[in-house]
C-alpha cells in the first residue's frame, strides 16, 4: 500500500513539472475515476443508487402480482394524491400544478407526496418553489412515507414515482401522468429498462400530446387518455411587427434529450452566413462550455421575461429528441418562428404548418434558419404565426383532463 502511494506521488511530481499544474489536475481527476470505476475507491464498493428507493424496486413484481384496475373499489370523494419528486421551476412541475389547478377548480382536493432517494425537500420549500406558478395554499403537502390518504386515484408523475405508486395500499385507481418518454433519459442499461419497466404496470395512462400515447399504447397495450398542448397568451403575447435582426436557441447542455452540440453546430454555420444577428442563448448558464461565436448567455430566465426576448427573435431552434417541447406553440404566439428537429415525437404533437420541421443534422437546421431570416414577408409571417396559435389556451386541456378523472372516479356517473 505504501509503495503504491510512493509510486502515485513520483508520476504526479513528474507530471506537475513536465506538464504543469492543468494537466496535473487533469491527471489526478482520471486517476480518481480509475480506482472508483473499479471498486477500489474509498475502500468500499459500489452500490448501484438509481433514483427510486431499492426496496420499492424489489417490491414492485408486477409480473407475479399485476396491478388489477377493475378489483379496486370506486370512491365519489373527489381526493387525489400525486407522487412526485421535489417540485423546483422546470416546465415538467409547472405543468403539473396547472392540472391541479384545474382539478381544484373542478372541486377536487390534492395532496401532493414528495418523493426522493437523493435530493431531499422540506415541506416549506416546496410550497416556497410552487407559489411561483400556483397557489399553494390549495395543495396538502407530505413527505412520502409509504401510504397517502383515502383517494380516488392516486397519480405517479415521474417513471421513479410509479414503484411506490404501484406498492402502496389504496382503493382509489392508480394512474401515471407521463410528460416524455423516460427510458430514453438514460443510456440503454438497468435504469433505463427500471423506467420502461413502469409503462407495464397497469396504470391508465394521462399523456402531454398524441405521440406518447401511441408509443405507450401500442408499444405497451398501455390504456392512455392524451390533452393537447396550449399557450398562456397571459405570458407570451405578439408585441413586435418591425423587423427582426436576433434569433434564440433553447440551451441546455445538462439535458441530452435537448442536443445542445447539435444546436450549437447548427448555429455556427448559422452565423457564418449572417454574422450580423444576434443569437441569444437560454435555457441554462453556458458559459462553461466553449461556444465557437458570439452569443448572449440569458441563463435561466424567469417566465415573464420570455416573451420580450422572443418578440426581438425572427426565428429560433428548439431541439427535442423526446417527446415535442412546450416552447414551440409559445414561441410563435410571440411572433418567433421556429425550427425543430422533424420526427413522430414532435409532429404526432403538434402539426402547425408554422413550426418548420427539419433533418436534423446542422447543415439543414442552419440552412431553414437562414432561409427564414431572407423571407421578405418575414414580418407579416411572424403575425400570421401568432394567430395560428391564438386560440390554443390551456383550457381545453384542463376539460378534457377533468373529465378524464372524472370518468375514472365515477364521478361524473355520481353526479349524473
Amino acid at each position: 500500500m505504501v509503495r503504491r502511494v510512493v509510486r502515485v506521488l513520483r508520476i504526479g511530481v513528474s507530471i506537475l513539472r513536465r506538464d504543469g499544474i492543468l494537466r496535473f489536475m487533469v491527471a489526478a481527476i482520471e486517476y480518481v475515476e480509475r480506482r472508483r470505476a473499479s471498486g477500489l475507491s474509498l475502500g468500499r464498493k459500489i452500490r448501484f443508487e438509481p433514483p427510486v428507493n431499492r426496496t420499492d424496486v424489489l417490491a414492485a413484481d408486477f409480473v407475479n402480482r399485476p396491478y388489477d384496475r377493475s378489483q379496486r373499489n370506486p370512491r365519489h370523494t373527489k381526493v387525489i394524491s400525486w407522487v412526485m419528486s421535489p417540485p423546483g421551476n422546470g416546465g415538467g412541475h409547472q405543468n403539473i400544478f396547472r392540472f391541479i389547478d384545474f382539478l381544484a377548480d373542478a372541486g377536487y382536493t390534492n395532496h401532493v407526496y414528495l418523493y426522493s432517494v437523493h435530493d431531499p425537500m422540506t415541506l416549506e420549500e416546496a410550497e416556497e418553489n410552487v407559489s411561483h406558478y400556483s397557489n399553494p395554499e390549495r395543495i396538502h403537502f407530505h413527505q412520502w412515507a409509504g401510504q397517502v390518504v383515502d383517494s380516488d386515484i392516486v397519480f405517479a408523475t415521474g417513471w421513479e414515482t410509479a414503484y411506490p405508486v404501484f406498492d402502496v395500499a389504496t382503493d382509489g385507481a392508480k394512474c401515471y401522468f407521463v410528460q416524455d418518454y423516460e427510458p430514453l433519459f438514460y443510456p440503454v442499461g438497468t435504469t433505463s429498462q427500471l423506467a420502461e419497466n413502469t409503462y407495464r404496470f397497469g396504470f391508465h395512462g394521462i399523456t402531454a400530446g398524441g405521440w406518447l400515447k401511441h408509443k405507450l399504447e401500442t408499444e405497451f397495450g398501455m390504456a392512455c387518455d392524451a390533452y393537447e398542448f396550449g399557450v398562456d397568451s397571459s405570458l407570451y403575447r405578439y408585441s413586435n411587427s418591425a423587423p427582426r435582426r436576433e434569433v434564440f436557441f433553447y440551451a441546455r447542455p445538462v439535458t441530452e434529450r435537448r442536443a445542445f452540440e447539435l444546436g450549437i453546430m447548427a448555429l455556427e454555420l448559422f452565423h457564418r452566413a449572417k454574422p450580423e444577428y444576434k443569437i441569444n442563448l437560454a435555457g441554462w448558464d453556458v458559459s462553461s462550455w466553449d461556444v465557437p461565436f458570439p452569443y448572449i448567455n440569458h441563463k435561466s430566465l424567469k417566465l415573464r421575461d420570455l416573451s420580450a426576448l422572443y418578440n426581438r427573435c425572427a426565428t429560433s431552434l428548439v431541439l427535442s429528441l423526446t417527446n415535442m417541447s412546450l416552447l414551440p406553440l409559445e414561441l410563435l404566439r410571440a411572433g418567433t418562428i421556429p425550427v425543430v428537429n422533424d420526427g413522430p415525437n414532435n409532429r404526432m404533437v403538434s402539426d402547425n404548418p408554422c413550426i418548420h420541421y427539419v433533418t436534423p443534422t446542422p447543415q439543414s437546421l442552419a440552412d431553414e434558419m437562414i432561409r427564414l431570416v431572407e423571407r421578405q414577408d418575414l414580418p407579416e409571417y411572424a403575425k400570421s404565426a401568432s394567430d395560428s396559435v391564438k386560440s390554443f389556451d390551456w383550457d381545453e386541456a384542463g376539460d378534457k383532463v377533468v373529465a378524464v378523472v372524472d370518468a375514472l372516479t365515477g364521478t361524473a356517473r355520481a353526479h349524473a
